[in-house]
């Protein structure tokens, strides 16, 4: 649940980025392509990401300039300078960022002392791009429980110095496409705003911050972007014999595996759904949004996904400084506001919102700040403003988990959006499961895989089965939905059968009607035969939603972990392969007799959602059971 805020206002926004802009081409001079297929790289990723110019603290002999330390200050002075209040009147300075200068001590520390700031309380913030909305949450909370009055919140990011050419001068100026990559995304720059809670008006306005909330995914989700691992990520450079060594080895290379980015919006867009389900935020009133994407790539992604959930921004309240600041990592969205309120006159009632996805190992980040006419009251105590979330709920939104439900009829929105959230639920704690969390820790093994596909064959057998007995039960109405129902059952009915190719690909060697489910397969197969055999059984709709949704969202990504560590051939993953491909098509018709049985009977969502619930309950199950057998 966000944290709701009711005395906290931000008094300035300030900013840092050190040196003149430099674009593209100039970009050689601080960091130059190790080789030919380095320039390509570059070439490719400029071109996709849509930044023009970038600033670093580094000159172009691979000097600093400026320091990480420096960085983070001069922010801060240009922050107290735009509130005219002075460093001694702040007693707390919370600062985030991916590194510092120095490994020890915390980087506030460092930012104290070179501020030469009195005796104040300190935290330093350790992370990625939402490392300082963690500082700022912090800072926000002790200002809302009067623990100081003005607190300051500093972000900085210098990753130039380990981009230059020279750190790959062990690898031989060669290193992985990971590692290359975020050469050309990421560069220099800091940002802080001042927290108050008796907020001086600025143009007849106040900035009050309404909530922030934060969520990490780590559980779920393998490492992102990293920097200390080997390219593996199996190895920490500390545990190199020496400095040298780990570099050579590539462990102090900055790397972020692009192909996990994708489940980065995914997670992202559920739960700012969740936020507007619980009425924390409305997407119509939002009059600017402040986005931090990595790359000008990603903003149709994110329009698509906030469309498809039927929670769409229009693009003229979007804000980015993208193109001119470039990725500043942690620091980019204090930069972005910071610029934002120097561009922008924003009037009293207005609702600037913040999106702050992190890479590192997956997590969101939101903020809702309010602008106040200068002479509204402020709050006289700390829970005369709370709202009760219960008593204010808004109309459920469509949602596009796990298919897209961009054409489904009005009608159908509040079933998508239930059902999405018992997906979303479902798919985390899948994630976390014994055998995915094996799979995604890369410790899987190939008698794993076996293991689960003897298992997985004798459950997928049974699925045209309890389709057509279900289809066998219908009356009256529901004659058509038999007929969508049939044909879906055709179309699997031999599947199993190249799930047991797959399974002997991998080794496998017994008959085929020797493999068994596992306690949990067997549990899901009871509940629907059970329930298939019932007059009407419209409720097997929902069990399809999980069963289905699983092999169009969750197959793709174990895929390509399978293949690298298992090490068969494609002709072992043939059952992942066509349905990671070809669910979509299978839920499209899922929503075509979903929109049928609504227009017999619109009580049928209740079945449907119910069954939904305790298919997501066993398959969670049958997966919790899988490597007891191995």
């Amino acid at each position: 649940m966000p944290t709701r805020f009711n005395r906290v206002y931000i008094q300035s926004a300030g900013y840092h980025l050190p040196g003149e802009p430099v674009d593209n081409q100039a970009m050689d001079d601080f960091i130059a392509p190790l080789n030919r297929i380095s320039l390509r790289i570059k070439n490719k990723i400029l071109a996709e990401n849509g930044i023009q110019t970038r600033h670093y603290a580094i000159d172009k002999n691979g000097e600093t300039i400026t320091s990480h330390t420096q960085l983070a200050a001069n922010a801060i002075n240009d922050c107290l300078a735009r509130a005219n209040t002075s460093l001694s009147d702040v007693s707390l300075l919370a600062v985030g960022s991916s590194g510092s200068d120095a490994l020890i001590p915390g980087f506030a520390a460092m930012v104290q002392g070179e501020l030469g700031a009195s005796p104040m309380e300190t935290l330093s913030s350790l992370g990625v791009c939402a490392a300082g909305v963690s500082a700022l949450a912090y800072a926000a909370q002790s200002v809302e429980l009067g623990a100081h009055q003005q607190a300051l919140v500093a972000t900085a990011e210098m990753p130039s110095r380990i981009f230059k050419k020279s750190r790959f001068a062990p690898r031989g100026y060669s290193s992985d496409f990971d590692a290359h990559f975020l050469r050309w995304m990421l560069s220099d720059g800091a940002g802080a705003v001042l927290l108050t809670d008796t907020p001086q008006e600025k143009n007849g306005v106040r900035l009050k911050i309404n909530w922030i909330h934060q969520k990490s995914f780590a559980g779920d989700y393998p490492v992102c972007m990293q920097l200390g691992l080997t390219e593996d990520r199996s190895k920490s450079f500390l545990d190199f014999p020496s400095s040298s060594e780990a570099e050579a080895a590539g462990a102090l290379s900055l790397r972020q595996d692009i192909r996990l980015l994708p489940h980065l919006f995914d997670v992202s867009i559920h739960e700012y759904v969740k936020l507007v389900h619980d009425g924390w935020v409305t997407s119509d009133e939002i009059d600017h949004f402040l986005c931090h994407y990595s790359s000008a790539r990603f903003i149709p992604v994110v329009d698509e996904l906030l469309a498809k959930a039927g929670l769409t921004i229009p693009r003229e309240r979007w804000y980015s400084n993208l193109t001119t600041r470039g990725n500043t990592g942690s620091a980019s969205i204090f930069i972005m506001l910071a610029e934002f309120l120097d561009t922008h006159q924003v009037k009293p009632g207005e609702k600037i919102f913040c999106f702050i996805p992190e890479s590192g190992r997956m997590t969101a980040a939101y903020m809702l700040i309010e602008v106040e006419a200068a002479n509204a009251p402020l709050a006289a105590n700390l829970t005369s403003a709370i709202r009760s979330t219960a008593s204010e709920k808004t109309e459920l939104p469509d949602i596009a988990a796990p298919h897209d439900p961009q054409s489904a009829p009005q009608h159908l929105q509040n079933l998508l959006t239930t059902l999405a959230s018992i997906w979303h639920d479902y798919r985390s704690q899948v994630w976390r499961s014994p055998v995915i969390h094996k799979l995604v820790s890369q410790q899987f093994t190939l008698e794993d895989y076996r293991t689960w596909t003897a298992q997985w064959v004798p459950q997928v057998r049974e699925g045209s089965k309890w389709m057509r007995e279900a289809v066998a039960s219908l009356t009256g109405s529901y004659a058509d939905l038999g007929a969508l129902i049939e044909t879906h059952a055709g179309e699997e009915q031999n599947d199993f059968k190249i799930l047991y190719e797959d399974y002997c690909a991998a080794g496998g060697t017994e008959p085929l009607d020797n493999l068994r489910r596992n306690p949990g397969g067997e549990a899901l197969n009871s509940y629907l035969h059970s329930l298939a055999a019932t007059t009407n059984a419209i409720g097997l709709l929902g069990a399809i939603y999980i069963i289905e949704g699983t092999g169009q969202r969750i197959v793709p990504a174990l895929l390509p972990l399978l293949r690298k560590q298992v090490g068969l051939p494609a002709s072992a993953f043939r059952f992942l392969e066509y349905h990671g491909a070809n669910d979509e098509h299978h839920l499209a018709r899922w929503l075509a007799a979903v929109e049928l049985v609504m227009a017999i009977d619109p009580k049928a969502a209740n079945a449907i959602v119910a069954t939904a619930k305790r298919t997501a309950q066993l398959y969670l199950m049958q997966f919790e059971h899988i490597l007891e057998a191995s």
